[in-house]
């Protein structure tokens, strides 16, 4: 029998790419309200469309699958899939031919989302709103571009593809990860520039209804001349910026909490209080089994049902081709097309 239950606010992984009888378990709790896949999880695109199928089985509305999925260096998966081009290859693009670049960006999107559709897969997290100042090593080439205005036009054009193929958004990271030069899953980055600088940074956010953004990842990182936290545990950016000033309504996730730069916090509880309490709807927490188990057991927080409403958005409302008919779309083979010229 499907369960019903709401979409709880808690985002976790499973170890392979067929669930454990301990996995159904816990993805019936009702804390959990989606899986993020990773590379481990595939074997095929037969036993990939299994998984989700089972996972989407579970309960009633579907947990909500998500992966990172960008292009470049951040495709989890190859086998079967189109490769995509990293998105600063796009926003080079911009410079010489900006009607080009948005062409390209809206094929990515629809190729991008289309295939993970079809293997059942609901939500990317992309696209990259960080400005590619060339100091950041894990942000990288996965920026469009050093202009907030060619970010925004570039993302909006990523989202309008996503959108074709029933594919809602996210936007990450806020306010901006593209200056400071240390890694978040290894250190806590701190930004020590002045308040005007930082306002560059997280323009991209000011155009969300323009782009369509669906949803916005913080970073783990402090801005220091506005607030002590990082911005994923920060009430000041999440409730009165991003919400506030910006008027931002959709949902928000946190980054991994497994991730070090989320250790400012605690231990992992107090992390996902952390989160929730500032503004977070739902908080991820990555390869770390034994901490999600925890939180499971320990953490007890006061569920928003405005949160679930939010989340449930994101849960894609149309019916997605199968692998075999998408090949065969003409759109789609047009998009490919638009794709493969770029890589040559």
């Amino acid at each position: 029998m499907t369960a019903s239950l709401s979409l709880g606010p808690l985002m976790l992984d499973v170890e392979g790419p067929h669930l454990s009888a301990e996995e159904r378990e816990i993805l019936l709790h009702p804390l959990v309200g989606g899986i993020i896949l990773f590379k481990r999880n595939f074997e095929s695109l037969a036993v990939l469309q299994a998984l989700t199928f089972e996972i989407h089985a579970l309960r009633q509305p579907p947990l909500l699958i998500a992966i990172d999925h960008e292009g470049g260096r951040v495709q989890r998966f190859r086998h079967g899939f189109t490769v995509l081009p990293p998105m600063g290859a796009v926003g080079a693009l911009w410079d010489s031919d900006p009607a080009r670049a948005l062409e390209t960006a809206s094929a990515a999107g629809y190729v991008l989302a289309a295939e993970l559709r079809a293997c059942g897969i609901d939500l990317s997290f992309t696209p990259v709103l960080d400005l590619d100042y060339g100091s950041s090593e894990i942000i990288g080439n996965r920026a469009f571009h050093r202009d907030p205005a060619a970010v925004a036009a570039l993302a909006g054009a990523l989202n309008v593809g996503l959108r074709r193929a029933g594919m809602a958004n996210v936007g990450k990271h806020f306010p901006g990860h593209g200056f400071v030069a240390a890694d978040s899953h290894l250190a806590i980055p701190v930004d020590e520039r002045p308040v005007s600088a930082l306002y560059a940074d997280f323009s991209p956010y000011r155009e969300h209804r323009k782009m369509d953004l669906a949803a916005v990842m913080p970073a783990h990182v402090i801005y220091e001349n506005l607030d002590p936290n990082p911005a994923g545990f920060s009430s000041y950016w999440l409730r009165y910026v991003l919400r506030g000033e910006l008027g931002f309504d959709g949902v928000i996730f946190s980054d991994d909490l497994s991730m070090e730069g989320a250790s400012f916090a605690g231990g992992f509880v107090e992390r996902a209080n952390a989160a929730i309490g500032a503004g977070c709807d739902m908080v991820l927490v990555c390869n770390k089994p034994d901490a999600a188990r925890q939180l499971l057991r320990d953490w007890h927080p006061d569920v928003d049902p405005a949160s679930a409403r939010r989340l449930q958005t994101l849960v894609p409302t149309t019916p997605a081709l199968e692998m075999d008919a998408l090949h065969a779309q003409p759109a789609y083979q047009a998009a490919r097309n638009i794709l493969e010229a770029v890589a040559a």
